[in-house]
């Protein structure tokens, strides 16, 4: 593998890792993001620079996020 492939896989692994962490920190909050994940589309280049999809949420879910953020 060489190195820009090893880059590539690091940052997917990365960006696994927050997104675990982060959905974690938004379940001890009593919060769902029920689309969170990496963005497919973000992975669909020769070198991959995962991007973190939030997603959609219910009006009721983003004023738990404000209020938790604010």
């Amino acid at each position: 593998m060489g190195h820009g492939a090893q880059y590539s896989a690091a940052c997917v692994e990365q960006a696994e890792e927050t997104v675990k962490e982060l959905r974690a920190a938004l379940a001890t909050a009593g919060i769902k993001l029920p689309t969170l994940g990496i963005d497919p589309a973000s992975l669909a280049r020769e070198a991959p620079c995962p991007l973190v999809e939030l997603g959609r949420c219910s009006v009721g879910t983003a004023a738990r996020l404000a209020a938790v953020l604010g």
